[in-house]
């Protein structure tokens, strides 16, 4: 028997967005009032766990949800590139259903496949990335538990990985929300099983 490790994956807390648009990888969107205290209460939470390294990816939104669950444990947040949020090419537009850039007869050709996505970064290399830093960490906080903040899509696709369930699916159906914690467990390098849960609430 291995080391028995956890590796908590984290979506980041609400976001101060008034323009409603879809603002991907863009800088400067901060977590809301609301988003901070989501974040507060998952650091209280987790005080009580083995928590051993806290990395997140380097948007301003993740690394602020990280900061208090870190700072509770006595550490400082790490960053890897590969927690980012998936590219998707409405990014800095509206889309809303029945508003923005929905709605121009022009963007219809990027929905034009949902199994690759054609509006965005394949699922296939998002999966390869998440596993990728999911791992890292998993080896950082070998015997103990790790945080990785991240984004819906990417945390979302990464357990649809784990789990053997197609990557393709319906945005409505993620089961990833703001600020909820899906946990992978392993016993040295195998893979045990999961968890979701939603500390800060809906």
């Amino acid at each position: 028997m291995g080391d028995r490790t956890i590796v908590h994956v984290m979506r980041h807390g609400e976001v101060h967005n008034p323009g409603g648009i879809l603002y991907g990888r863009l800088p400067d969107y901060h977590l809301s009032e609301r988003g901070q205290a989501q974040a507060q209460a998952v650091a209280d939470w987790l005080a009580a766990r083995d928590v051993v390294y806290v990395v997140a990816s380097p948007l301003e939104r993740a690394q602020e949800t990280a900061a208090p669950i870190a700072m509770r444990h006595g550490l400082v947040v790490d960053t890897d590139d590969e927690l980012i949020e998936s590219h998707n090419v409405f990014q800095g537009e509206r889309v809303s259903p029945g508003d923005g850039a929905l709605r121009n007869p022009l963007n219809w050709w990027h929905l034009r496949n949902p199994r690759s996505p054609s509006w965005g970064e394949p699922y296939r290399e998002i999966a390869a990335r998440m596993r990728a830093a999911m791992h890292r960490a998993r080896v950082k906080a070998s015997g103990h538990e790790a945080v990785c903040v991240s984004h819906q899509l990417p945390v979302e696709t990464l357990r649809r990985a784990m789990t053997g369930h197609p990557l393709h699916h319906f945005p409505t159906k993620r089961m990833c929300n703001l600020a909820s914690l899906t946990s992978f467990y392993f016993d040295g390098d195998d893979f045990v099983g999961w968890g979701y849960a939603e500390l800060a609430g809906r």
